[in-house]
């Protein structure tokens, strides 16, 4: 039998993943500029290229098989194909945008310096020099400007005897721009790092650390001077700072600041599409923090219109990024108002899309989708499906994936368990789940009673449930307002669920109410 070298790795192959990823007029826009390069439609590289295209997993003994190449001669005829796909995506006209046309056109005028031929350089730079600050890319700006000196010392144009200077202040006042830059993107990235590392702050300590670290690492700034470029970066770095010290009003502020930067210059929303989409992700989750449902369906509605329309931009990538934030959101508006409707299509659009689409997006990211999907499940009673996507959670042992959101998946597990009247499942289920929590070394106090409740369960008779309830209700309430443990009730509306229970109501009836108290 035909030893077969294939692992679960193997789909990962950045060449495989990058043909798999091609659209069909990129295919055959490639096949075109091949056939116009050499004429050789039986070229090595076009025969591998058509090999992999067909494969559903990629086999490099196929690949031998079909006699294309030899073994110690694969990586080379890979490299050079790989680079020939992407030559032949930059020249697509979809992949032409303004940062592309920008570097294009340095890069003629390098040919023609090299060739002598400055003057016609010069002309090209200057345009492309108008192009690059008129559309905020200022570094390629400043390499331009370095060009632009380094041509006007070997071809000197007398009719400007001020050129030199005005090249000078022009790198200067660039370079002061790109160095602003710079450090507050660096603070945000920073920032970020931080939250994918220790998480929000814990405790006033934290909180202080935190803060004195923001401080002292933003720099100083004259909001007046700031171009598009550095507002975008300042508030992103008040945005993730906010995050961290769980301060959501802030959030919402700076949030609200990051898309109106946008809004107030719409040609930046085509020229920066992903970070346009990000900032009304932030603002959407700074709403669902804050549980204003009404601000958050009108900022759904209003990204949606603007997706939709003609001039939005379009791209694979773009693509992965609408769908993961808006049908997000969609899930979290249902939360906010209490409709836990399942037969709406929401749930059987999102599974389609993730089926077609899931080897494209991270895998938390699915995750993510899943748990919502299950907490839609147990609001709306269906609880086996609920456990049933849970499940998909809690058994992937491959995923690397946030703590917090694999511990509330286990505590909504065993709930869902004892709803469904499961209950010869739920003692292992206790202990599979106090020995993965007790593995952390930062449970909520949410998180602890809980288990401690759950714990005890079987110990509890039938008629106690409800006076036991409302004691589990009056310990967890004191967290509600804590800065430090309210999050833990957006993963798991305890409390809604223990209300329901006491009153004998649907939990979906519950949480309809408490979001029109807050929306009055």
């Amino acid at each position: 039998m035909r030893k077969i070298i294939t692992t679960a790795n193997d789909s990962k192959d950045s060449l495989y993943v990058l043909i798999k990823s091609l659209s069909k007029s990129e295919k055959r826009q490639f096949k075109l500029y091949v056939g116009r390069l050499d004429g050789n439609a039986d070229s090595k590289y076009l025969q591998l290229f058509n090999l992999l295209d067909k494969m559903n997993t990629y086999d490099e003994n196929e690949i031998f098989k079909n006699n294309i190449v030899k073994k110690q001669q694969l990586s080379n005829l890979k490299a050079h194909l790989y680079k020939q796909i992407l030559i032949s995506l930059r020249l697509s006209p979809a992949h032409q945008n303004i940062r592309v046309q920008i570097r294009e056109q340095l890069d003629f005028a390098t040919v023609l310096y090299q060739k002598g031929l400055y003057q016609q350089s010069l002309k090209l730079l200057e345009k492309a020099k108008h192009m690059a600050i008129e559309n905020e890319e200022k570094n390629v700006a400043y390499e331009i400007v370095e060009l632009e000196k380094v041509i006007e010392t070997q071809y000197i144009t007398r009719s400007m005897s001020t050129r030199a200077e005005e090249l000078a202040q022009e790198a200067k006042s660039l370079s002061r721009q790109n160095l602003m830059t710079s450090k507050l993107s660096n603070l945000s990235l920073q920032l970020y790092g931080l939250m994918l590392k220790t998480g929000y702050v814990r405790s006033d300590a934290e909180k202080q650390e935190i803060t004195t670290f923001f401080n002292k690492s933003m720099p100083k700034y004259d909001l007046n001077e700031l171009g598009f470029r550095e507002k975008l970066w300042l508030n992103k770095a008040y945005l993730w700072y906010s995050f961290l010290v769980q301060d959501f009003l802030s959030c919402f502020k700076y949030a609200t600041r990051y898309v109106e930067l946008f809004e107030e210059s719409p040609a930046m929303i085509a020229r920066n599409p992903v970070f346009y989409l990000k900032g009304n992700h932030y603002l959407l989750e700074s709403l669902f923090f804050l549980k204003h449902h009404t601000k958050f369906q009108e900022s759904l509605e209003r990204l949606e219109v603007r997706l939709a329309s003609d001039d939005f931009p379009s791209s694979d990538n773009l693509d992965i990024l609408e769908f993961l934030y808006v049908y997000s959101h969609k899930l979290n508006l249902k939360f906010m108002v209490g409709d836990f409707s399942t037969d709406d299509g929401l749930i059987t659009k999102i599974e389609k899309y993730l089926k077609q689409n899931g080897q494209r997006m991270d895998e938390h990211h699915i995750m993510v989708f899943y748990y919502k999907i299950a907490s839609l499940y147990f609001g709306n009673g269906q609880y086996k499906k609920c456990i049933e996507y849970l499940g998909k959670i809690i058994n992937n042992k491959s995923l690397k994936m946030r703590e917090d959101l694999m511990c509330f998946a286990r505590i909504l597990n065993l709930v869902a368990h004892y709803e469904a009247g499961m209950d010869y499942h739920l003692e292992t289920l206790l202990k599979s789940t106090y020995k993965f929590l007790i593995k952390m070394d930062d449970l909520h106090e949410v998180q602890k009673e809980m288990i401690k409740f759950l714990r005890n369960l079987g110990e509890i008779f039938p008629g106690e449930l409800k006076a036991e309830f409302k004691k589990l209700r009056s310990r967890l309430e004191v967290y509600e307002e804590d800065p430090y443990e309210r999050r833990a009730f957006l993963y798991l509306d305890i409390l809604s669920w223990l209300d329901s229970r006491i009153e004998n109501r649907p939990v979906a009836e519950i949480i309809r109410e408490k979001a029109l108290l807050l929306n009055r």
